[in-house]
């Protein structure tokens, strides 16, 4: 029989950049597996156990205020990216499908994502997310994207989100790069709201690297805003932009990209890209909120607009593959 190891015993051998990570999951409408709860990922190596991506040695501890909600701690080396998944027992078909939203979307990868970038003396907490979900219970995930092709360098420190999801405080969010050029960070807000959320991106944590916002994407406070009354993927911008660079990213290819006819446009848009793929088609408003969802498989596809506000929209579009691409079109 596979042993299993309550995590939050297990000591892993000192390093001067070990910190204290805790995982959590909310297993609510979930039947439990008899074998308990595990979490496994790239980190179990690391934190003392035998292997990585092991599904059945990592249990985790039920809550005794909310029995919904299992945890544990380990230690493991800070400044790294680690993935992860749960797991409803302790064999590799018992982990949970992880949503669009939350995952890694990049080279195919499935998985749940952190990026550990501070040694603080405390323990890094994950939120309990719903196990196959994307947030906690009442709560909505963003997930910001900027693109920082357009810098002649990035600080550093990184880049980071500064909102009043963490108080504007500079060093509270590292953005990660998958790919050295587009940044993103997953942050949760209250779900069913109609909050606007007010952020900047910087390049650096200092003040002096705040992005300077034209006026027509800047709110009356200079920043950008967002309402997220569902979980919401933003398009990705430039820094200091309202759009996307105009330069394609580092590896990637113009076929990548795609036009938007016509533009303005009142009853609909004809979009054609530069090759066929499997891809996820949404329409966002400015505030970031999803007005329209589709697939295609197609080389060109023709949208229906009539029942969009007059305004400004971005078209995102997402391939299996990960290559994700937006444009920006007017509607009359």
């Amino acid at each position: 029989m596979k042993r299993i190891f309550i995590c939050l015993f297990v000591i892993a051998s000192f390093t001067l950049s070990a910190k204290k990570v805790m995982f959590r999951v909310n297993m609510e409408s979930w039947p439990k597996d008899s074998t308990g709860i595990q979490v496994t990922g790239n980190f179990q190596d690391e934190a003392g156990f035998a292997t990585d991506w092991d599904p059945g040695t990592t249990a985790m501890t039920q809550g005794v205020a909310d029995t919904n909600i299992y945890w544990c701690v380990v230690d493991i080396p800070a400044f790294a990216l680690y993935e992860f998944k749960y797991v409803n027992g302790i064999h590799g078909y018992q982990q949970e499908f992880v949503p669009l939203e939350s995952r890694v979307n990049y080279n195919f990868i499935d998985n749940r994502w952190f990026y550990l970038d501070s040694l603080s003396n405390d323990t890094f907490v994950l939120p309990d997310v719903r196990f196959g979900g994307n947030a906690p219970a009442g709560k909505n995930l963003i997930r910001f994207y900027v693109d920082m092709t357009n810098e002649t360098s990035v600080d550093p420190t990184g880049v980071h989100l500064r909102s009043d999801m963490n108080a504007f405080v500079g060093t509270a969010s590292y953005m990660f790069t998958f790919d050295g050029v587009v940044h993103e960070y997953i942050d949760y807000v209250d779900s069913g709201m109609t909050t606007t959320h007010e952020y900047w991106f910087v390049n650096g944590i200092g003040v002096g690297g705040i992005e300077d916002l034209p006026s027509w994407c800047a709110n009356s406070n200079g920043y950008r805003a967002i309402v997220a009354p569902r979980d919401s993927m933003l398009p990705i911008v430039c820094f200091s932009f309202c759009d996307v660079c105009s330069t394609v990213g580092v590896g990637e290819s113009n076929s990548l990209n795609f036009t938007v006819v016509p533009n303005p446009a009142n009853e609909t848009v004809n979009l054609t890209f530069g090759y066929v793929d499997q891809r996820t088609i949404s329409i966002v408003d400015y505030t970031g909120r999803e007005v329209m969802n589709v697939k295609s498989a197609t080389a060109s596809l023709q949208l229906n607009i009539e029942t969009l506000a007059s305004g400004v929209y971005y078209i995102r579009s997402m391939t299996n593959s990960g290559s994700v691409r937006v444009e920006k079109f007017v509607v009359e």
